[in-house]
């Protein structure tokens, strides 16, 4: 409702929603469909994407495309994610690490300026299990013995993932930038994904872009998945830290394993 009323918009111009989540309250209803119920938005299509951490920029693209095309007028993007529930709290390799957060923006067109320049998204499955939730799925239904064994938990191989996630993190960057033809010297601010400060880190060195430009607000909220990307874009237009015009670059990584990034000059 926030995200709406920013807009000056009300429920029932929506013409979509799409939410963005691994941790979503049932398998099904959506939790889409369950956003549509509780905001009063009409009869309006409404789906969940799953792409971990990606899946909020996932969404914003599929948005966006489907805006440029005409489909859809009004689309509410969300990412939102209760990590709690899925993490083991004696686990300190992972427990750690994640948290609980929501975000939401709305893509129209606008005659106001801001849009998209490009976008990068990709995937490995051939990484899937170095992080995972092991049961839950079809494949491995929750029995007693499995929940024993904390099969319903996030695991992590965290070495493995974070070797992969700064190659494809800088990959996809790249590539981004590549596409709308822009030096990444003009990006005033890089929106990572907000997993590990070596991570982003490291990142900053391989771009050659000063640690300043990056907007981090990791030390309060820890890892929110597909929730972070739209807590730190809302956070970083608050604190001023993005102004009309600029360039601003997103990039996230998760399981899947799954990459995107974009690039907005808002």
């Amino acid at each position: 409702m926030m995200a709406l009323e920013r807009a000056g918009l009300r429920s029932e111009e929506l013409d979509l929603i799409i939410v963005a989540t691994t941790t979503s309250d049932t398998l099904f209803p959506s939790t889409a469909c369950q956003i549509q119920q509780k905001i009063g938005a009409r009869k309006i299509p409404a789906f969940d994407l799953q792409a971990a951490c990606s899946g909020f920029l996932y969404g914003l693209v599929m948005a966006h495309h489907l805006v440029a095309m005409g489909s859809y007028q009004t689309v509410l993007v969300v990412g939102a994610e209760k990590l709690s529930s899925i993490v083991n709290w004696t686990d300190r390799n992972t427990c750690v690490l994640f948290g609980d957060g929501a975000g939401a923006v709305i893509v129209r067109h606008s005659s106001e300026g801001g849009r998209l320049l490009a976008h990068d998204l990709g995937a490995d499955g051939s990484h899937g299990q170095v992080l995972m939730v092991p049961a839950g799925g079809s494949r491995i239904p929750l029995t007693a013995e499995n929940i024993g064994e904390g099969l319903q938990f996030i695991h992590m191989v965290g070495k493995k993932v974070f070797r992969l996630a700064v190659d494809a993190m800088e990959c996809t960057a790249r590539a981004c930038l590549e596409k709308a033809n822009l030096p990444v010297e003009q990006v005033s601010c890089v929106i990572p994904h907000q997993a590990n400060m070596r991570i982003i880190e490291l990142l900053a060195d391989r771009l050659k872009l000063p640690l300043k430009r990056f907007f981090i607000h990791l030390e309060r909220y820890g890892n929110t998945s597909a929730a972070c990307m739209p807590i730190a874009l809302h956070e970083a237009l608050t604190e001023g830290r993005i102004q009309p015009g600029e360039r601003i670059l997103l990039i996230a990584f998760g399981g899947g394993l799954t990459w995107a990034s974009a690039l907005l000059e808002w």
